[in-house]
């Protein structure tokens, strides 16, 4: 099993947990769809040459956010990260990986 922790804009944050919830993810035992999500600041300054969906080269931006949290089997880790990125506005979205030991 991993954990999958990513950020995301109020905007994209239920198409972000439906595209992860349509490969698997987020299921436990006899549920699924499960997920834990707070609201919270995020900031970035996107570079030159970037395109960014919210604010403009060289200026920082400071944004809400919403942290999500979602557990995923491996079989389907890579799948979901896919999906993670294609449903996600970012050009280089934020988000983490955990392998998690199941005892």
């Amino acid at each position: 099993m991993y954990k999958i922790c990513y950020f995301v804009p109020e905007t994209h944050l239920e198409k972000t947990k439906q595209a992860l919830f349509d490969v698997g993810a987020g299921g436990m035992g006899d549920y699924d769809s499960c997920a834990w999500q707070c609201r919270g600041q995020g900031q970035f300054r996107p570079l030159e040459g970037s395109n960014p969906f919210l604010g403009e080269a060289g200026a920082l931006e400071v944004v809400e956010e919403f942290k999500v949290e979602l557990v995923c089997r491996g079989d389907l880790i890579k799948q979901a990260v896919a999906s993670l990125k294609q449903a996600h506005p970012y050009e280089e979205p934020a988000y983490e990986i955990y392998r998690m030991e199941i005892l």
